[in-house]
């Protein structure tokens, strides 16, 4: 309850920048105390900035929003684009999954599939595959190793980038933090792009997974340029203008339509 309750915090910031102290009580029906505990517990872990009577933003390039912020942020979005991902998998592929809440729906739809090898350095990814697919006849799966990232519940470093060049899959689902045509493809945290990168070089076919609000940005470390990418899979909220430009460039660009579902509410 409290881990919901400090996730629905994170998001009403991201969403109106600041909270107060009081609008915490109010909303969720805590002390003082309670809700000064649980700015505390956030700003320790570096999600929020605690400030007199609140918390703001602890916002920039490098930012990215934790894990558990994301994952209920354009949903149906994200789900309609792990559907088409999962489209383009043919039974007896290697795949690599990248981190993050897109690519984690790229792994939720691979129900029909069968003798597939996964690769993925995603925690959730690995949980999800355990739990819903066999290991003998559906998906054999290699974690990459490497240190584990707290906030993306990921792991990252060395490790995670040599296992990516040792191995040549098929195809390579990324997921990203930004993409602009005049900076390519980036990413929040520097070692997520070190071994992205990899994945980029060492894939026969990339697949670049980005809802479409990623589009038009541009985060702190550069992953790689947008002629690195075969595909692009999004959904209908990216500019038209922009997917237009990328078709130019003979990027195959993919539109999932989103069923028509209401986002979960913050304090659902």
């Amino acid at each position: 309850m409290r881990a919901g309750r400090q996730q629905q915090i994170l998001e009403l910031v991201q969403q109106n920048n600041r909270i107060s102290v009081l609008e915490i009580c109010t909303l969720f029906g805590v002390s003082e105390m309670t809700a000064r505990r649980d700015l505390q517990e956030l700003d320790r872990e570096g999600l929020l900035r605690r400030v007199h009577g609140g918390a703001i933003q602890n916002l920039g390039r490098s930012y990215e929003p934790p894990l558990i912020v994301r994952t209920n942020k354009q949903y149906s979005q994200k789900q309609a684009i792990g559907h088409k991902a999962a489209e383009l998998i043919l039974d007896g592929d290697s795949i690599a999954l990248d981190i993050g809440t897109t690519t984690l729906e790229v792994a939720r739809s691979l129900h029909d599939k069968r003798n597939l090898t996964v690769i993925t350095a995603s925690l959730p990814i690995a949980n999800e595959i355990v739990a819903s697919y066999s290991l003998e006849s559906d998906i054999r799966l290699i974690l990459t190793g490497g240190v584990v990232r707290s906030s993306e519940w990921s792991m990252v470093g060395a490790f995670s980038a040599r296992m990516y060049t040792q191995l040549h899959v098929d195809k390579a689902f990324i997921g990203i933090g930004g993409i602009s045509l005049e900076d390519g493809l980036t990413e929040y945290n520097l070692e997520d792009a070190s071994v992205k990168w990899t994945l980029l070089e060492s894939a026969r076919q990339v697949i670049v997974v980005a809802d479409g609000s990623k589009f038009g940005k541009t985060a702190f470390a550069s992953v790689g340029p947008l002629e690195a990418v075969d595909t692009i899979i999004t959904d209908g909220g990216a500019p038209p203008g922009m997917l237009a430009d990328l078709r130019s460039r003979g990027v195959e660009v993919l539109v999932a339509e989103a069923a028509m579902a209401s986002e979960v509410g913050l304090c659902g």
